[in-house]
């Protein structure tokens, strides 16, 4: 049982030393302030006339 939780509590360190960085990273990135900046450049590329199939 011990060496069960040992294991499991291995697992969670090692995922949030390798995962935190780039979960840092990344709220960085999409704070609120740039959340506009984002939505703009998606909604560029998705109502673009270079996606739209013509026959």
């Amino acid at each position: 049982m011990f060496l069960l939780l040992l294991i499991v509590l291995l697992i969670q360190f090692f995922t949030y030393w390798i995962f935190e960085p780039f979960t840092s990273f990344l709220e960085h990135v999409l704070e609120i302030r740039l959340f506009p900046i984002i939505a703009l450049l998606f909604l560029i590329l998705l109502f673009s006339g270079k996606n739209i199939k013509r026959n």
